[in-house]
């Protein structure tokens, strides 16, 4: 695909199905593709989604409709869900799908080995944002990827300029306050893992920040759809709607609205406030396409006004836009009227499929013949069907008449007879690739310690820790500084790097050319960058690694080592396989977000210039707690209200090969003293949680039994 721009008309629109009805308002209304979520592993659990015989028939119906179908196996998958996920894979394969979406790496890097012709998409939840990002994703063998939300369009456009993989950009629906794939929230407070399809959507509920409205982790939705010819010229192929959990109604009013944008007729205001009332928070925003932070103007909630918008009466007049069939695949005919034969008529699409059907032999006429132009008329109403007349040829023999009922019996007979040889498609060739990787057997003796500080001075007892990981724009004679002192020393990079890659990069290579070559790495943006840059990298807990493949991955990917998520439990993460050395989080306030739009900026007064005071806003929840809010890179963090504490339980911590102290709003004073109660097996102080360790995350990835 060119690296350019993408003609608006060939603007993919592709929707959300989250049930039948949906799939079937969606096509109706004329998306050119629909993604859905089978009844495990989606990341909208809680949709209607599809079992085996319903999703074969979604993709004949969408099929024989010209209509692509994606196919999201979309969430992170424990040791055990890994098999019958790559089983649902193969049996998509049959259908067959026309793409699998994908964020989990161990997946990705079994369907590679599985099914190598099968059209591989990585998820908005791989968080790929940057160009080095897309380039691991291409690298991979993805010929998608979903971008991020928060990207702008220059941003987009330095990704296109990067890959030739395509591109899909969110134009329409819910924006998440954090980053895809970086929240953590629902899992921490309620075991509800929004990177397994169960988020809880904590970020609604009210959270108040330094001046803000009560509700600062609340987004308004995103619509870009008037901005579709942005996007195309940024780069991006496909227009994706936001909404499995929505109704048909409101389905069918984006991808109308969506539709009519792209080819080129602005869409009504009378569709577009049907849209904002069958669903919005407080309006609509743009997000962040023209770059820059919107402030304020971006946060809202669903109101009561919003709530009473979405009236009896106006779902009735939206599901006028999907009564009738989209027709959208062009069909030619063939009439022979000849005497004393066969009335013929031949129907084909354009692609291959031929179909043919035969009424009794026309007669003399008795009083007006038919002519041709009658015959095209006829021939020509294919309203009612997903067909649209292309060419229409006629040969009919002088003085003869047949009835026209005849004529428009032959034309359904051979337009069904297309519609379902369109529904077959050969299978994807799929292969049961062996993986068994040895059990990871970790070094004897005591565990060691890694720490991660946020600014130029180190705790005391640093030296002695196995690696420090220190930010990436930390000058190369301070590295050296404290090289004299005993202290190994690799690069944090930001979890979020949107239009900083550039300036990440310059950083790496000071460090390089000062001797300084290991860094920390919590995307796959950010890995791909280091490696580019000569690094040694160590993979963060931001990777989602929850399984054996996903370990396999990284390994082959060239990770020295990494950090498993921390939503598994300590007995899960020992239960991992294969010889890629691997550590856990066993201190700090684990990042529950990931976000673009500062929570703490909010307020009247906008940037608090934490970055440069050193002081943490917070916010507060409806109890009370309060979560400390840090910038870092071009994004901020949202970090829990009480430290992770396993000090006590380091005897339980089994099959890793080191363990991360995440040092945050910590004085240099309360490091030392943690440092020192785990380097001599303490006992916490003051409140602290257990976080995941072992309530760990529940099964509702793999869906309704």
């Amino acid at each position: 695909m060119s690296r350019k721009s993408i003609p608006l008309e060939h603007m993919e629109i592709l929707a959300p199905a989250g049930s039948p009805e949906s799939l079937a308002a969606a096509v109706r209304a004329g998306a050119d593709a629909v993604y859905l979520g089978a009844d495990s592993f989606s990341a909208r659990a809680s949709a209607h989604n599809f079992d085996s015989q319903a999703l074969r028939e979604a993709v004949r119906y969408c099929h024989a409709r010209g209509v692509r179908v994606h196919l999201a196996l979309n969430t992170l998958l424990l040791e055990d869900e890994l098999p019958r996920a790559v089983e649902l894979a193969r049996y998509a394969c049959t259908l067959p799908v026309d793409a699998v979406l994908v964020q989990d790496p161990g997946l990705l890097l079994r369907l590679r080995a599985c099914a190598p012709q099968l059209p591989l998409h990585a998820s908005t939840q791989m968080s790929l944002h940057t160009p080095a990002g897309a380039r691991a994703a291409e690298e991979a063998g993805c010929t998608r990827a979903v971008l991020a939300r928060e990207m702008s369009l220059e941003e987009i456009r330095q990704v296109r300029g990067a890959v030739s993989l395509e591109l899909e950009s969110f134009v329409h629906g819910a924006l998440c306050m954090s980053v895809s794939g970086q929240c953590y929230f629902s899992a921490m407070l309620g075991s509800r893992s929004g990177n397994r399809g169960m988020c809880a959507q904590t970020c609604r509920l009210p959270f108040s920040g330094p001046g803000g409205t009560g509700h600062d982790l609340s987004l308004k939705d995103l619509s870009l759809i008037s901005r579709l010819g942005d996007l195309a010229a940024a780069g991006v192929c496909s227009a994706k709607i936001e909404g499995r959990m929505k109704r048909p109604e409101y389905v069918a009013a984006a991808v109308t609205a969506c539709r009519r944008q792209a080819d080129g007729d602005a869409p009504p205001p009378r569709l577009l406030e049907n849209l904002e009332s069958v669903f919005s928070r407080s309006g609509f925003t743009a997000g962040f396409a023209d770059g820059g932070s919107p402030g304020r103007a971006m946060f809202g909630v669903r109101s009561r006004e919003d709530v009473a918008a979405a009236t009896p009466a106006l779902f009735g007049e939206l599901h006028a836009l999907y009564k009738d069939e989209y027709p959208r695949v062009p069909v030619s005919f063939s009439l022979t009227a000849e005497a004393g034969r066969p009335l013929r008529l031949e129907a084909s699409d354009g692609e291959g499929r031929l179909a043919q059907a035969e009424g009794d032999p026309p007669e003399p006429a008795r009083t007006r013949p038919v002519d041709e132009a009658r015959c095209r008329e006829q021939l020509a109403k294919t309203g009612g069907t997903p067909f649209r007349p292309a060419e229409i040829r006629c040969q009919v023999g002088e003085g003869l008449a047949f009835p026209v009922s005849q004529l428009n019996r032959l034309r359904r007979q051979v337009l069904d007879s297309l519609l379902e040889q369109r529904a077959e498609r050969p299978a994807i060739p799929f292969q049961q690739v062996p993986f068994s990787p040895a059990p990871h057997a970790a070094a004897p003796g005591p565990l060691p310690l890694r720490i991660r500080v946020t600014g130029h001075r180190l705790p005391e007892g640093a030296a002695q820790c196995q690696l420090v990981y220190v930010p990436y724009d930390t000058p190369p004679e301070q590295l050296a500084r404290w090289r004299e002192e005993g202290v190994r020393a690799a690069l944090e990079l930001p979890r979020g790097m949107f239009g900083l890659e550039p300036r990440v990069r310059r950083a790496l290579e000071q460090a390089g050319e000062a001797g300084f070559r290991e860094c920390w790495a919590g995307n796959l943006g950010a890995a791909q960058l280091a490696k580019e840059c000569g690094f040694t990298v160590h993979g963060g807990f931001s990777l989602n690694i929850t399984n054996t493949a996903a370990l396999e991955f990284y390994r082959e990917f060239g990770l020295a080592d990494a950090e498993l998520s921390f939503e598994l439990t300590l007995a899960q993460a020992a239960g991992l396989g294969g010889p890629l050395p691997r550590g856990t989080l066993l201190y700090g306030r684990q990042p529950l977000m990931l976000t673009r739009a500062c929570p703490a900026a909010n307020g009247p007064k906008g940037c608090l210039g934490c970055r440069e005071s050193g002081r943490f806003p917070s916010l507060t929840d409806r109890k009370g707690k309060q979560f400390p809010v840090q910038c870092y890179g071009a994004c901020s963090e949202v970090l829990n209200a009480l430290p992770l504490e396993l000090s006590d339980r380091l005897g339980e911590v089994r099959g890793m090969d080191f363990g991360v102290l995440r040092f945050s709003v910590e004085s240099l004073e309360e490091q030392a003293a943690v440092l020192r109660r785990y380097q001599q097996g303490l006992p916490p102080a003051g409140e602290f949680t257990r976080g995941l360790s072992y309530r760990g995350v529940g099964g509702p990835s793999a869906g309704r039994r």
